[in-house]
């Protein structure tokens, strides 16, 4: 497979700071951040594979490959070592890049997110609904999941960026990245984390409850743990106080 998408912002002789997706989404997940990360960091925003604009390889996919990439892609661009913050998905891939490649994480930020998500039944099935009836299946459920109620009525243009982020995920891709998460279980692993490490959840968060990302601060050795007001897609329902605490950790 060909090196994922991705775009690189600000000073290349910054620091880097690369940015992991959610399932379902692209690299514009973090229009939010851009800018201000772009004054610090050289920005470095991808499609995990199967999503946006990256090829989308025959699946079933492992977090090991989408571990790989990273690295594949830090190498094209030539970079020994990155700032890590992956939400989601993109932090169980973030967990596992400083458990098997610490020498190329510097610090690390997860949200929303655990060192397991879910069950194997529950994301095989949706792979399966997905494949036989396509995305727009599961939009409207996976969505209503991303933000809360009360910031979804507010900004229904907020929904609709998602809804079609989410829409515009290719079936084959969306539905091998559930393989994925079938099969990561990384609780036995965090432990070695050596990168200074911060996780971040989110009050109404039902896909990964506050309980499974505070585990990660609880089991990564001197990690610290904040809650933000905010379902599964903080970074977007609480951009501000996400951005702040980002910035505050890694700078």
């Amino acid at each position: 497979m060909s090196v994922v998408h991705h775009e690189v912002t600000g000073d290349p002789r910054n620091p880097a700071l690369l940015l992991s997706n959610s399932l379902g989404t692209a690299l514009e997940l973090w229009e939010p951040q851009l800018e201000a990360f772009s004054e610090d960091f050289r920005v470095i925003r991808y499609d995990s594979r199967g999503h946006g604009r990256s090829p989308v390889p025959p699946g079933p996919y492992t977090i090991e490959d989408l571990g790989a990439d990273v690295v594949e892609l830090l190498d094209h661009l030539e970079v020994e070592r990155a700032h890590v913050v992956g939400i989601s998905i993109g932090g169980l891939t973030g967990q596992h890049l400083a458990v098997r490649y610490p020498d190329r994480v510097g610090k690390l930020v997860v949200a929303n997110t655990a060192p397991r998500i879910g069950e194997p039944d529950t994301w095989r099935q949706r792979a399966e609904v997905v494949t036989a009836r396509g995305m727009s299946a599961i939009a409207d459920g996976v969505v209503e999941r991303w933000l809360t109620a009360d910031h979804a009525a507010k900004h229904p243009e907020t929904v609709t960026w998602l809804r079609q982020m989410l829409l515009t995920t290719d079936p084959a891709g969306y539905a091998a990245t559930c393989e994925a998460l079938a099969t990561a279980d990384l609780r036995a692993e965090i432990s070695r984390i050596t990168a200074p490490t911060l996780a971040i959840g989110g009050t109404g968060d039902v896909p990964t409850p506050p309980a499974a990302t505070r585990a990660i601060a609880d089991t990564v050795p001197g990690a610290r743990y904040l809650e933000l007001e905010a379902a599964h897609i903080s970074n977007v329902e609480a951009a501000a106080p996400f951005t702040a605490a980002v910035l505050d950790f890694i700078v």
